[in-house]
C-alpha cells in the first residue's frame, strides 16, 4: 500500500561559506535552538522516521542530534538529488518521504500536513510553491493541462518570465516513484550537479500546495538573513503575547524566545531577555534589565534587574534588583530576594529573606528564615562541595559565614559577624567571634611617639 509511512529526509550536508564561520551552517542558533534542531523537531511532528544528510563537520552536527534520527553521509556535495541518494537505504516502494532542509528552518508543521494530506490523494511528488513579488532566483513552477513542471529561471522563455510562483524545494514524494526516478536524473548542467527538480519534471501525477509565509521558506546563507529571521520571529511572538494578554511595555527592547510561555496580566519591562524553555506564569512583573533562561516562574513574582538560570520561582516571590540564580536553584512560595545575592543549588523555604549581599551555594534553608547581610555559605574545602542546612524560623545575624557542612537547628539564632564551624542545636544562640579588645588612648599616644 502506498503512504503505508511517513519519512522525512532533511538535507544538511552543507558547509554554508557564505555564514563565514568555523561552525556549520545548520548549528547556527535562531531564536535560542539550532537551525537543525528547528527542522528535526518539526519532522518529527509530522513522519514517523526522520533521517538527516550530514556533510560538513557531520560529527560536530550529529553530536546535536536526537539518538532516534537515522545519519547519512554526503562525502561529496553534488546537489539536492546526490544527497538523496546518499540516504537510498532509508527510502522503500511502500512509503512517502518529505524532503527537508536544515537550512531553512521555520518550515510549518501545518505547512508540511497540508502536503502530506495533499499528497494522499494519489501524487506522485507534491510540491510546496509560494506566490512572491520578486521571483527572481527561483524556479518557476508552471501549470500546464494539469501537470506541473519547474522551470529553472535562467531556461525561462519570454512568455513565462512574468510567473510568480516559485518552487520552494520542498516535495513529498512516494517511495516507488522516487526510487524509480532517481537513477535517471543526469548531472548534465553548468555545476554538474544532481537536482530533484530533475525528478518532479520526470513525474506524470504532480500536486501543489501553497504557502503565503515567507519565513517557512526562508533559507539562511548568511548573518544578514539570519538576523533578519530572528526579529521577524521575536516580533511574531511578541504580537502573540500581546493578543494573549500580555504586557509588553517596549517590543523593540524586549527579546522573548518563539519557545517561551507567558500568562496574561504579565508585564514585561524594558531591556528583558526570556530564553529556552521558560514558562511565566500570570501577574508577574518581569524587568527591567533582566535575563531568565529556561526557568519556571509561578503566579504575582516579581524579578526586577536579575539573571535567572534553570531555576524553579513559585508563587509570590520577589527577585533583586541585581540578584543572581543559577542552576538548580528554587525559590519556594512568598520569599525574598534582595540586591547583590547569588543562589546556586539551593532550596529557599516558603517566606524566607536573604535581602542584601549574601551567597547561597549547596544549601537548603527552611521556612521563615532571616538571612542576614553579607551572610555566606562557605561550601567549597577546596576538594568537594559540602552541604548547609539551615532549620525554619532561624535568624542568620549580618556579615556571618556558615562553614559546611554544618546544620543550623529550628528557631536559632546566629549572631553577626560570627564564623559558625559546628552545628548549632534547635533555639539555640550561635556565637563564634574574636573577643574585642579597647585600648584607650592608644592613637594619641601613637601619634606622640
Amino acid at each position: 500500500m502506498r503512504g503505508e509511512t511517513m519519512k522525512a529526509l532533511i538535507l544538511a550536508a552543507g558547509k554554508g561559506t557564505r555564514m563565514k564561520s568555523r561552525i556549520p551552517k545548520v548549528l547556527h542558533r535562531l531564536s535560542g535552538k539550532s537551525m537543525i534542531e528547528w527542522v528535526v523537531d518539526t519532522a518529527g511532528k509530522v513522519a514517523q522516521e526522520v533521517g538527516v544528510v550530514l556533510g560538513f563537520e557531520a560529527e560536530k552536527v550529529r553530536k546535536h542530534l536526537p539518538e532516534w534520527v537515522r545519519i547519512f553521509i554526503q562525502e561529496e556535495q553534488l546537489g539536492t538529488a546526490h544527497a538523496v541518494m546518499c540516504a537510498r537505504s532509508f527510502l522503500e516502494p511502500d512509503d512517502d518521504v518529505i524532503i527537508l532542509y536544515g537550512d531553512v528552518p521555520l518550515i510549518s508543521e501545518n505547512t508540511l500536513k497540508r502536503m502530506i494530506e495533499e499528497h494522499r490523494k494519489g501524487a506522485d511528488v507534491t510540491i510546496l510553491v509560494a506566490d512572491v513579488e520578486d521571483p527572481s532566483g527561483y524556479g518557476r513552477v508552471v501549470g500546464d493541462g494539469g501537470r506541473y513542471r519547474i522551470i529553472e529561471e535562467v531556461d525561462l522563455p519570454e512568455n513565462l518570465k512574468g510567473i510568480k510562483t516559485i518552487n520552494t524545494g520542498f516535495y513529498v514524494f512516494s517511495g516507488e516513484f522516487l526510487l524509480e526516478v532517481l537513477p535517471k536524473i543526469k548531472n548534465d548542467n553548468a555545476k554538474g550537479e544532481y537536482y530533484l527538480t530533475d525528478a518532479v519534471n520526470l513525474a506524470e501525477n504532480v500536486r501543489v500546495v501553497r504557502t503565503a509565509d515567507p519565513l517557512e521558506i526562508t533559507g539562511v546563507n548568511t548573518r544578514k538573513t539570519l538576523v533578519w529571521l530572528e526579529d521577524q520571529l521575536r516580533r511574531r511572538k511578541i504580537e502573540e503575547l500581546l493578543e494573549n494578554g500580555v504586557t509588553i511595555l517596549d517590543p523593540n527592547t524586549t527579546y522573548i524566545h518563539y519557545s517561551v510561555e507567558i500568562g496574561m496580566d504579565t508585564i514585561v519591562y524594558p531591556m528583558t531577555f526570556i530564553e529556552g524553555k521558560t514558562r511565566i506564569g500570570e501577574g508577574c512583573e518581569i524587568g527591567p534589565l533582566s535575563r531568565i533562561v529556561d526557568c519556571e516562574v509561578g503566579n504575582n513574582v516579581k524579578i526586577m534587574r536579575s539573571e535567572c538560570f534553570k531555576s524553579v520561582i513559585e508563587d509570590d516571590v520577589s527577585v533583586g534588583p541585581f540578584a543572581r540564580l543559577r542552576e538548580g536553584t528554587v525559590l519556594k512560595k512568598s520569599s525574598k530576594i534582595g540586591n547583590f545575592v547569588e543562589i546556586k543549588k539551593s532550596t529557599i523555604g516558603e517566606g524566607t529573606k536573604a535581602q542584601h549581599l549574601s551567597y547561597i551555594g549547596d544549601a537548603y534553608v527552611g521556612m521563615n528564615v532571616n538571612i542576614g547581610a553579607g551572610t555566606i555559605t562557605c561550601n567549597y574545602d577546596g576538594k568537594r562541595k559540602n552541604p548547609t542546612f539551615i532549620e525554619d524560623e532561624t535568624f542568620i545575624g549580618s556579615n556571618t559565614s556558615l562553614v559546611a557542612p554544618v546544620r543550623i537547628g529550628k528557631g536559632a539564632l546566629i549572631g553577626a559577624g560570627s564564623v559558625i564551624t559546628e552545628d548549632v542545636p534547635p533555639y539555640s544562640l550561635g556565637l563564634g567571634r574574636a573577643r574585642q579588645i579597647v585600648k584607650e588612648g592608644w592613637v594619641l599616644k601613637r601619634k606622640e611617639e
